[in-house]
């Protein structure tokens, strides 16, 4: 009763079926939802005088007082973040380059790597304030850079990361 034939042509049928489905949804969400922002319905004028009281002052953060509490067994689980493209060992270059002593080291240095020559506007030595502020949003610090990580939000964090690169050869 059930040869190959009737079973190929049912598994058709279902594929056919699903086909159908997922280009019916495809063309539905083309039509039906629409890209970008979505229309403002109303605006409420809040003035200038009402966003100058949200912002408020800026508070400077003392980065090398929290840095001398920082602490490089906590970085040394962060590393792993960073391990998929860098090594740790001097002269082995990943993806990126390598960060064995890179705090105190000069920017765009190692040899055999080819930088993008992003980084020179950072400065001219990886120090505990550029490697915070790079590790924050590479892109924002130094637009143009190759490097796709997309930043470490958290400021202990990055100051524990640093302090265990620091202990590799710094």
């Amino acid at each position: 009763m059930f040869d190959t034939m009737v079973l190929t042509k049912a598994v058709a049928g279902l594929c056919t079926a699903l086909l159908f489905l997922l280009v019916g949804k495809w063309v539905a969400d083309e039509v039906y939802m629409p890209y970008g922002a979505a229309p403002e319905a109303y605006v409420i004028d809040l003035g200038e005088d009402a966003a100058a009281e949200d912002e408020g002052p800026v508070e400077e953060i003392d980065v090398m007082a929290l840095y001398a509490e920082a602490d490089a067994s906590a970085g040394e689980g962060l590393w792993r973040n960073c391990r998929a493209c860098h090594s740790l060992e001097e002269g082995r270059n990943g993806t990126g380059p390598y960060l064995y002593g890179v705090v105190g080291r000069e920017i765009d240095v190692v040899a055999g790597f080819n930088y993008s020559g992003a980084l020179e506007q950072l400065g001219e030595i990886w120090t505990v304030e550029t490697l915070n502020h790079f590790l924050e949003n590479p892109r924002a610090a130094a637009p143009g850079t190759t490097m796709g990580y997309a930043g470490m939000r958290s400021l202990q964090d990055r100051l524990n990361l640093i302090a265990y690169l620091e202990t590799q050869g710094g």
